[in-house]
C-alpha cells in the first residue's frame, strides 16, 4: 500500500530560516511542497521518509534565499494491483459504489465488478446485492458507512497540470461563473476495484 520513492528537488530555504537546522528546514519545505499532494504515475504523497543526499547550496543575485538539490525518500501511497484493501463505503451513485481509506477518498468499484445479480435502488441511492438462496433471493444492501474489503484492478492518473487558454475560448467571451459551472473537478489519482469474488464485499456478509 505504502512505498517510498526515491526522488530529486531543488529546495530554496529562506533566509529567515538559515539559524534553524539545515536538514530540518530541509525537511520542512519538502513536506509543505509535496504532502498530500498527487505525483502523476508515482502515488498521493504522505510524508518524508528519509534525506539520502544533500548536493551544494548555492545563493543566486537578487535572491538571499539558498538553493539546494536534494536527494530523498519519500512515503507513497500507491497500491500495486490485485492488492486487498478495507475500506468504508462513501457513497453509492449509477457509477459504481465510492470507497473512502480516511486519507484517500477517490476509490470507485464500478456496477459490473460488484457481487452479481446487483441493482441501483434509486429510492435510497444504494446498490444492493440480490444474493440467491435456496429460500429465494435476499437483498444485501451496501449502506453508507460500511466496511467494505475489495481488490484493486486499475489505476487511472490524470495530469491536471494548469493548461493555457485554447484558441476556440480566445474568441468566446468569458460569462462570469459560466466557467467554473462548466467544469467537473477530476480526480489525479483513481483507483478502480472489484467485489465481484468469494470473501470480498462487505466485511458483515462474510462475518454472519
Amino acid at each position: 500500500m505504502f512505498v517510498a520513492v526515491e526522488m530529486v528537488d531543488t529546495v530554496r530555504i529562506p533566509p529567515w530560516n538559515f539559524q534553524r537546522q539545515f536538514n530540518e528546514a530541509i525537511a520542512e519545505e519538502l513536506n509543505k511542497k509535496l504532502a498530500n499532494k498527487v505525483v502523476y504515475q508515482v502515488g498521493l504523497c504522505v510524508c518524508l521518509y528519509d534525506i539520502t543526499k544533500l548536493e551544494d547550496s548555492y545563493i543566486f543575485p537578487g535572491d538571499g534565499a539558498s538553493h539546494t538539490i536534494v536527494h530523498f525518500r519519500y512515503v507513497v501511497f500507491h497500491p500495486f494491483l490485485d492488492e486487498i484493501l478495507v475500506g468504508k463505503i462513501k457513497y453509492c451513485s449509477q457509477e459504481g459504489v465510492h470507497v473512502s481509506l480516511g486519507f484517500f477518498d477517490d476509490i470507485v468499484i464500478p456496477p459490473e465488478s460488484l457481487q452479481q445479480p446487483a441493482k441501483f435502488d434509486e429510492a435510497e441511492q444504494v446498490w444492493v446485492w440480490e444474493y440467491e438462496t435456496d429460500e429465494g433471493a435476499h437483498d444485501l444492501y451496501m449502506d453508507q458507512g460500511e466496511e467494505i474489503r475489495f481488490r484493486v484492478t486499475d489505476e487511472v492518473f490524470l495530469d491536471t497540470s494548469p493548461t493555457g487558454p485554447s484558441a476556440a475560448a480566445t474568441d468566446t467571451p468569458v460569462v462570469p461563473g459560466a466557467e467554473d459551472a462548466g467544469q467537473k473537478k477530476e480526480a489525479p489519482y483513481t483507483l478502480i476495484g472489484t467485489i465481484s469474488e468469494p470473501g470480498l464485499g462487505l466485511l458483515s456478509w462474510w462475518n454472519s
